[in-house]
């Protein structure tokens, strides 16, 4: 059975799609055969892998109301390996349609029942916001990863998701755990940064991967043209801290290199 990870975060700017996307991406090209599902009603991890999100027809809103299965509206991207299922503004409406739905906190799971015995991984982009996306992500999820910025207000917040995720795991997924702290942002030229890394390693422990996502303005630019960093950049500091962050995740020798041929 596939792996389900969430990456959420309720708190906006912590590099959540960034990571989404480039996590599901470097997870196919290390060989894993990869979903990434796109919970989050700005679409922003589907532009991100080059597909028009108003170009979409049918997406993960179809599913959630049950009117499509999960397979029928995957679309391949341009990585081997990983499939999409994708965003559309129609997902906005989504929790206001399912409010009086019986069981509507497990519709991601049900429709990931069938399927994820098919993938190694799916990777879900959650919206920074908790609302019933975020809760039927985390109710699909065996676990989450959950990004934390380097920055002033980097622990803002975690407190409440730290809540959340135990409410969810009390009521609705008891298999729920934290799969990891992902710090980003980082910025090694500033004391700060320091600071807020000793000090989220300091309350998480060893639940923070040892690779760090640093501030680089290729990951910044990647998604206007609509590619993963290992498409757009793959020489980049931010493309081999992805990949590092991947091998970990997979307990692989963490070894930078140049994995896709050229």
């Amino acid at each position: 059975m596939g792996k389900i990870i969430s990456i959420c975060n309720q708190k906006g700017g912590t590099g959540k799609t960034t990571s989404a996307i480039n996590i599901a991406s470097y997870l196919a090209v290390l060989g894993k055969k990869v979903m990434l599902i796109d919970l989050d009603p700005q679409a922003n991890a589907t532009s991100g892998m080059g597909i028009n999100k108003h170009n979409v027809q049918k997406s993960t809103y179809h599913v959630l109301l049950e009117e499509q299965e999960i397979q029928s509206i995957l679309q391949s991207t341009a990585i081997p390996n990983l499939l999409l299922a994708p965003a559309n503004l129609d997902l906005t409406g989504a929790e206001v349609e399912l409010v009086g739905a019986l069981g509507r906190e497990y519709r991601l799971k049900r429709a990931l029942q069938k399927d994820r015995e098919n993938f190694d991984f799916i990777i879900i982009d959650s919206p920074p916001s908790f609302g019933l996306l975020t809760i039927n992500g985390l109710g699909a999820a065996d676990s989450v990863i959950i990004p934390v910025q380097c920055e002033y207000y980097a622990l803002e917040g975690l407190t409440q998701l730290h809540n959340t995720i135990r409410l969810v795991k009390d009521n609705i997924n008891t298999g729920l755990e934290v799969e990891g702290v992902l710090l980003t942002m980082a910025d090694f030229r500033t004391n700060l940064t320091k600071e807020v890394i000793q000090e989220v390693r300091g309350h998480f422990k060893d639940k923070v991967y040892q690779s760090v996502i640093p501030r680089n303005i290729r990951l910044t630019e990647s998604p206007s043209f609509g590619k993963p960093i290992v498409l757009y950049d793959k020489d980049s500091l931010g493309a081999q801290k992805y990949e590092e962050l991947c091998k970990e995740i997979l307990g692989m020798p963490v070894t930078p290199s140049n994995i896709l041929p050229e």
